[in-house]
């Protein structure tokens, strides 16, 4: 099941990854092509909006090259880091904020299960999606997470506030967000940031900082796109 993510690894990145090596620049910005992948994929086409969309696929994009560097003795299928990036901020919308009084990273855990399940009768690749989506804000240092929450969690914080930047080549940076525009991600963000934690004060978010959290992603500074010479 490690294919799946099903290993147990730590929350703390240091421990996780002790030695981090040089990154190298990623040459392959293509997207799986599975039949489970397109349509996940023209799924949230229909349910995000257009910035989200870009930000789940850089998620992915960036997921993939730490993977390559990082992590190279993982053998964590691509299909479902691809299809986990894409669908974890799929409970951010205004149809689904508006469904339940559940955090969002939980709903959106539940509806990616079940449209996982769905399509695939594949308990397994259903649970690690939703475990990895309800977990992809759970941040900190004590215990353990699967390996494809860490590597969630590595890229959202990395794309929203800039963390863990060491771990991706500046080219990289580069391709991914020229080819997949971040522009108003921030704004975006931020917004959906206030909008979980005026509508479900006690939500997940809430622990990230109320105000805090918010801040952090307004004042990522990372220079993600080299300037034109």
């Amino acid at each position: 099941m490690s294919n799946y993510g099903f290993e147990k690894i730590s929350r703390d990145v240091t421990l996780a990854l002790p030695k981090p090596v040089k990154p190298t620049p990623l040459k392959d910005t293509s997207l799986p092509s599975s039949p489970l992948a397109k349509y996940v994929l023209k799924y949230v086409e229909r349910e995000l909006p257009p910035q989200v969309l870009n930000h789940s696929i850089r998620v992915y994009l960036y997921s993939k090259a730490i993977i390559h560097d990082q992590f190279p003795q993982w053998d964590l299928d691509l299909e479902v880091v691809f299809v986990t990036s894409l669908l974890h901020d799929i409970a951010t919308t205004d149809k689904n904020m508006a469904a339940t009084k559940l955090s969002f990273e939980w709903y959106g855990g539940i509806i990616s299960r079940d449209l996982v399940f769905q399509e695939t009768k594949d308990q397994d690749y259903a649970d690690a999606v939703a475990e990895a989506i309800i977990r992809h804000q759970d941040l900190g240092e004590s215990g353990y997470i699967t390996t494809l929450g860490l590597i969630l969690q590595l890229a959202t914080i990395l794309d929203n506030v800039g963390l863990h930047h060491h771990l991706i080549h500046e080219d990289t940076l580069d391709l991914v967000n020229k080819t997949y525009s971040r522009a108003g991600w921030l704004n975006c963000f931020a917004k959906a940031i206030d909008n979980e934690n005026h509508l479900k004060p006690w939500g997940h978010t809430s622990a990230l900082g109320v105000d805090q959290f918010r801040d952090d992603v307004l004042a990522n500074k990372l220079t993600y796109e080299k300037a034109a010479l």
